[in-house]
């Protein structure tokens, strides 16, 4: 079932760099829309993309089996994992200031429930900057399969309905480019994966 995206999220798990290894971390939700205005603000000096999937949780999990996973999987949504890599890797302390300034992190537009994808470790993911491909890649390529993801953190905490986990990024973001790419004012990201739907951000500096 595909229903525009109006759940109450309690909280966003990151799975930060999926395609090699797993690490996460919880943090509260930024703001959210079908189409979202990205405001930056002029401290941005690093300001970078990240197509990922997300994992809607539908009812509690703690401490489950892999093969009991997508019993606890509302769906699954499109989320733009937006990163200031000064904050995140040059500033001192935690990866998350650089994760988590109003209206980072934008989700959606849409839930797709769990039965309605035939193969969620099998989906094609990118994202467009300008109508410039930066990102491509797919959810088979990922170290750790969505089910995997979902029981190994609910051995370390609860899982509550309404959680979202991000799943990590492919290659493609623009500290990884040689040189460098970082958005800038007026820039358009589009994002899309298989089945889920299609992303449209535009960076407003404030």
């Amino acid at each position: 079932m595909k229903k525009l995206l109006g759940i109450v999220v309690m909280g966003l798990l990151l799975s930060g760099n999926a395609y090699a290894e797993i690490n996460w971390q919880k943090r509260n939700l930024c703001e959210k829309s079908e189409y979202k205005d990205l405001c930056s603000i002029i401290l941005n000096k690093k300001l970078d993309w990240e197509v990922e999937l997300g994992i809607i949780i539908g009812k509690e999990a703690k401490n489950i089996s892999e093969k009991d996973s997508n019993n606890h999987i509302l769906g699954y949504c499109l989320v733009n994992d937006i990163s200031e890599r000064e904050w995140q890797i040059e500033k001192i302390g935690q990866w998350v200031k650089g994760k988590s300034h109003d209206t980072f992190g934008p989700i959606g537009p849409y839930l797709i429930t769990s039965d309605e994808i035939k193969d969620v470790n099998n989906l094609n993911l990118s994202l467009d900057v300008n109508r410039k491909r930066m990102q491509t890649g797919n959810t088979n390529k990922m170290i750790f399969n969505v089910y995997h993801i979902v029981a190994y953190l609910s051995k370390y905490m609860s899982l509550q309905a309404g959680d979202i986990i991000t799943t990590g990024t492919p290659p493609g973001v623009g500290m990884g480019k040689k040189p460098q790419v970082f958005l800038k004012n007026g820039d358009i990201m589009r994002l899309s994966i298989d089945n889920l739907g299609e992303q449209n951000s535009k960076v407003i500096l404030i």
